[in-house]
């Protein structure tokens, strides 16, 4: 039933070779679990180690960690899958593309050289994605993990227990000595990360004052010494960046050509800079002219009117959670999983003022529906930890973001997907808000390449993105700020929402194809969520029994330069 072409041992080693790799070396005769043995040992040795209890970023460090990794490339290789099941040959290939994503890093993206905002290491809030989005500093402080910090909206804080106080005091510890060390390891000249990372730290200094005040009064504690000693740290790191930043005038983008290796070695998604340029440009138009044409459609219809009160605000997000998931269950969209409508409520919004409230916010107040549909990335989180895959290499977040294409691609598609399935037919108005949210994803994707390949400064980016999102809504505030920053760090994120959508719009058609009648979209999302957080290259493999994505990748090949 499957087109099984890389089940073939001759052809496997014709893919050693474009990789780079010595098919001699290959032993037919082993098994997925030694490539589950090789998978832990990696992730061991993917950890930098410690210095002076902070992570170890210093270039001796990152030296050993280059130096060292031929011979894990070299372990890869001596396991030859070619006749293991399609599911077990993709888990090879996700260790192929960590490897891959190591080396990007090592030698390309080096967020410990050249960003300062690297070092923010306090976390808030739990991402919606898989692991944190970006370039994220080893064994971070995420608050959320404490009971006094609460992780969603129906979470109920407690103080901390004395074991709790002494684990979260350990973390804290632990920013003195990074920041000592990232004085140093801090010798890059990107001004745009320079500049972005200021207001990282002002961030992190508000997480702080605001944990200070959750806690209480502990300042004679060694708990409310390491919060002080944090804190401090933090304001002369942030002082330091913003009296060194004017001094940097060097590029912070990484380059045509080193963008495309890492969307195809890395990231596993069978394009180019320029093919994603012009998916972009596309998707830009074409979500610009699908909401004049609601417009028009609308027009005899009275305006949106957005929820004026918090006890407004509350109902409309309950009633919509209702609303939404019995919508995709009635029409056979998906399965609906236990924990679906729980994992939506666990993410209500508080009612914001108008003046306040970001372009997201602003959407919600009108429907929440849309981001709800976007939220399948709850759906998705609460799947790895409620039933999650049976493989060890999928059971969590793989590194360097390799996810991304499968997590913001069906979020973002499940936007426009339900649309098409009729979930605004008695609310018309809000397709607009649909349009207006892929246009806006649309122009941020295009100026993050944009900033990558040179054209644009960050400041431009933020520009293009306000000035081609519809109605005024993207203003420059801080979701502004904090996006534009987040896919200059990481390459391939600012456009993995879209060219995430569009591919998986293709896999539904393909499946589409190959079961006629028996087609079930419900059949379809509930194979893509079993199948786990891999990149789409590889659910086409597994869903549909296609490897032309990977096979164009692995024939096209090079050694990164």
């Amino acid at each position: 039933m499957f087109q099984r072409t890389l089940r073939q041992a001759a052809f496997f080693g014709l893919i050693l070779c474009a990789a780079g790799f010595l098919p001699h070396t290959v032993q037919a005769n082993a098994e997925h679990a030694d490539l589950a043995a090789l998978f832990a040992e990696w992730r061991e040795f993917e950890h930098p180690g410690r210095h002076n209890g902070a992570p170890d970023y210093r270039p001796a460090s990152r030296a050993r960690q280059l130096d060292a990794l031929p011979a894990w490339r070299a372990r890869l290789e001596a396991i030859d899958p070619s006749e293991w099941p399609v599911t077990e040959q993709i888990d090879w290939y996700l260790l192929w593309a960590e490897m891959n994503g190591m080396e990007f890093y090592l030698r390309v993206l080096r967020p410990w050289q050249r960003d300062p905002g690297f070092y923010a290491s306090v976390r808030t809030y739990q991402s919606d994605t898989p692991a944190e989005e970006g370039p994220t500093v080893h064994d971070a402080l995420r608050l959320w993990e404490y009971p006094v910090w609460p992780r969603t909206s129906l979470s109920q804080p407690r103080p901390l227990n004395p074991s709790e106080r002494t684990a979260l005091a350990a973390e804290l510890q632990v920013i003195p000595a990074l920041l000592e060390q990232a004085r140093s390891n801090l010798t890059g000249d990107a001004a745009d990360l320079w500049s972005a990372a200021v207001a990282s730290f002002d961030a992190q200094l508000d997480a702080l004052d605001r944990l200070r005040d959750r806690l209480g009064d502990h300042g004679d504690s060694e708990l409310g010494e390491a919060l002080a000693a944090a804190r401090d740290s933090s304001r002369e790191f942030r002082d330091w960046i913003a009296a060194e930043a004017p001094a940097k005038r060097g590029p912070a983008g990484v380059g045509r050509a080193h963008y495309s290796w890492h969307l195809r070695n890395v990231l596993l998604v069978n394009a180019s800079w320029e093919e994603e340029r012009v998916i972009h440009e596309r998707e830009l138009a074409r979500s610009h002219m699908a909401l004049r044409m609601a417009e028009a459609r609308n027009r005899q219809r009275p305006e949106l009117v957005a929820a004026d009160s918090p006890e407004a605000f509350a109902e409309l997000q309950e009633r919509s959670i209702r609303e939404y998931v019995d919508f995709l269950d009635r029409h056979d969209i998906v399965s609906i999983r236990p924990w679906y409508r729980r994992a939506l409520r666990e993410r209500t919004f508080d009612y914001v003022e108008p003046d306040d409230r970001n372009f997201f916010l602003r959407v919600h107040h009108y429907s929440p529906k849309p981001l709800w549909a976007h939220f399948y990335h709850y759906w998705d989180l609460e799947q790895m930890r409620e039933d999650p895959h049976p493989s060890p290499i999928r059971q969590d977040a793989l590194l360097y973001n390799i996810w991304m294409s499968r997590a913001e691609g069906v979020a973002t598609g499940m936007e426009e997907w339900t649309l098409h399935a009729g979930l605004y037919q008695d609310q018309p108005r809000v397709e607009e808000v649909v349009w207006i949210m892929l246009a806006t994803r649309a122009a941020r994707g295009l100026a993050s390449l944009k900033v990558h390949d040179g054209e644009f400064s960050m400041a431009q980016a933020s520009d293009f993105h306000v000035r081609h999102t519809p109605r005024g809504w993207m203003r420059r505030d801080s979701l502004l700020g904090f996006e534009q920053q987040l896919y200059l760090q990481q390459p391939g994120y600012g456009t993995s929402y879209i060219t995430g959508a569009r591919i998986t719009d293709d896999l539904i058609r393909q499946r589409a194809e190959q079961r006629g009648e028996q087609f079930r979209l419900r059949e379809f999302f509930d194979d893509l969520n079993d199948a786990g957080m891999i990149p789409l290259a590889l659910l086409r493999w597994e869903l549909n029994g296609d490897d032309r994505d990977l096979r164009a990748i692995v024939d096209a090949f090079q050694p990164l330069d």
